[in-house]
């Protein structure tokens, strides 16, 4: 990411950080993985965002991307994108955000 790209009208909205890991044994012993998704919330605040415009969205941890399983912080972040909340997204792998074609063409038109 370029700092450089982002605007004032960027910092006005708030940045989300999606975390995310497929299961419950993932979430207990895969501490590294949430820990580096984590620190996300401080690089978005080494971009200029204010810490308590900085959102963690962790509700979807140890919940798979399957569609059988919905992901409830996913249906938020496209909530928050739709209302025109966002100026940020961050997240550590692009699969953990996005499960589907679909999920990523939603996201991406909503932006």
């Amino acid at each position: 990411m370029n700092p450089e790209q982002l605007l004032s009208t960027h910092h006005a909205r708030m940045a989300c950080v999606y975390i995310r890991q497929s299961s419950l044994q993932q979430v207990l012993h895969h501490r590294e993985s949430q820990r580096r998704q984590r620190a996300l919330e401080e690089r978005a605040v080494q971009l200029g965002w204010k810490p308590e415009r900085v959102q963690v969205l962790d509700e979807d941890l140890g919940r798979s991307g399957a569609r059988t399983q919905r992901r409830s912080g996913f249906e938020r972040l496209l909530s928050t994108v739709a209302l025109g909340e966002v100026g940020l997204i961050l997240s550590r792998e692009l699969s953990r955000l996005v499960r589907t074609d679909r999920d990523f063409c939603q996201l991406v038109e909503l932006c």
